[in-house]
């Protein structure tokens, strides 16, 4: 049972779940995920312990960056079933929506070297 309360209450936050929903649509790292909800790198940090303690990311480090992405292929029987519902859920949320494009947008190169930065294209930043 205290794995699925561990998965319950990742889901629990909606900043949580709007990083899931990110995430489903590329692996970010934590600069990038912090331009797009406008919170501090150490609540998103704290966010992103929460969702991997739990099972539902994972992280790797390529180059200078740490990428989150989602467990789609997780051992965990409760994150196995959870993460495909959840893909079906909140498509039609405006913010999510919103959230998902700018995560196709958002560019490392700018938004991590300065700490702050525009969400651009990746043809804008040269």
């Amino acid at each position: 049972m205290r794995e699925l309360t561990k998965v319950f209450k990742a889901l629990s936050d909606p900043n949580r779940i709007r990083i899931l929903k990110m995430l489903e649509a590329r692996h970010l790292c934590v600069c990038e995920i912090t331009e797009i909800l406008h919170l501090a790198t150490s609540t998103v940090s704290k966010h992103l312990a929460i969702l991997r303690d739990a099972g539902l990311i994972l992280d790797r480090k390529e180059n200078k960056w740490v990428n989150f992405y989602l467990d789609d292929s997780s051992r965990k029987e409760y994150v196995r079933d959870i993460l495909p519902l959840l893909k079906k859920w909140l498509v039609d949320v405006e913010t999510i929506r919103h959230d998902r494009d700018r995560a196709t947008r958002v560019d490392r190169y700018v938004v991590c070297q300065t700490g702050h930065g525009e969400v651009t294209t990746k043809q804008d930043s040269g």
